[in-house]
Formats: structure tokens, sequence, C-alpha cells
């Protein structure tokens, strides 16, 4: 049985198993910092999926988009909807508990 096949690992071998062992580390000590810190650099997500629309409008009327008077109906409008929107979800069936007794 003679396999030998010289005298050991040559120093190119060396050089790049330390070589590759400092990537593998190095890539370990990455993952854990970014998965450590990244948390602190998402921006907070918001609580419902779509924007207020009153927050939408006060920012439309701030650029100039609409005037005051369309403002303050567009304002008057979500509120109503609002409102219809409470009564609907608090009544038991979904129908106006006023519409409902009279």
């Amino acid at each position: 049985m003679m396999w030998y096949w010289g005298g050991g690992v040559h120093w190119w071998g060396w050089l790049v198993g330390g070589l590759g062992m400092l990537a593998f580390w190095g890539l370990v000590l990455w993952a854990v910092w970014y998965l450590v810190t990244s948390p602190g650099r998402r921006p907070p997500e918001r609580a419902s999926k779509g924007d207020d629309p009153q927050r939408i409008l006060g920012e439309r009327l701030a650029r100039g988009e609409i005037d005051a008077d369309e403002y303050r109906h567009l304002r008057d409008v979500l509120c109503e909807a609002n409102r219809r929107h409470a009564a609907d979800v608090g009544s038991p069936t979904g129908v106006d508990a006023a519409q409902h007794l009279g």
C-alpha cells in the first residue's frame, strides 16, 4: 500500500483554509450583528394598512391642493361616513338602532 501523496498540505492549501475560515466566521459575526441591529433601523409600521383619510386631507390642504372650503366639505363628508360606519358596526344586525326601534 504505497499511496503516499507527498509531504502534507502545500502553502496555498494553508492559505485557502485560513482565508476560508476567516470568511466563514466573518459572515457569522456579520449575520449576528445585522439581526441584532436591524430592528432599530426599520421604520415603524403603521397601525393600519391604509392611510388615515383625515391626515391625508390635512396634508392636501397644507400643500395647497385644495382650498379651505373644499377641506371643510370633505372633512364633514368623512365625519358623517365615520358616524354611519360606527352606528352600523355597533348595532347587532348592522342596521342603525334608531331605524330598528322606530
